[in-house]
């Protein structure tokens, strides 16, 4: 069996611009937005009705998400558009939420009686 390479130790600098990013999305609000424009480009006022966010709100965190390059956005006649802007954000979403699944199926299996 092939043992898997060790990562190399990351610099301080890169764990500083790592946890930034793990600060951006960790905001349940921002996680929402996220997750509807997971199903593709949505309009500030398409994504307060998927999520129930005001627009004000939605687009407080969507700009703070347009800083970090999580989404993009494009003007379309009065509309702003968003989408995600790097795909690796939906794999990182699904693998966190596997692991929490797997977890509380775990405690749940542990304490049932």
């Amino acid at each position: 069996m092939a043992r898997r390479k060790k990562p190399s130790r990351l610099p301080r600098e890169a764990l500083e611009v790592i946890a930034q990013r793990f600060r951006v999305l960790g905001d349940a609000t921002r996680l929402a937005l996220l997750q509807a424009l997971f199903d593709g480009e949505r309009s500030v006022q398409e994504l307060c009705e998927a999520t129930g966010v005001s627009q004000a709100n939605a687009s407080k965190h969507l700009g703070l998400l347009f800083d970090h390059g999580l989404v993009a956005r494009r003007r379309d006649g009065l509309f702003t558009r968003y989408r995600v802007a790097d795909p690796a954000l939906e794999r990182l979403c699904e693998q966190v939420c596997a692991s929490l699944a797997e977890r509380h199926a775990a405690i749940r299996d542990h304490l049932a009686p």
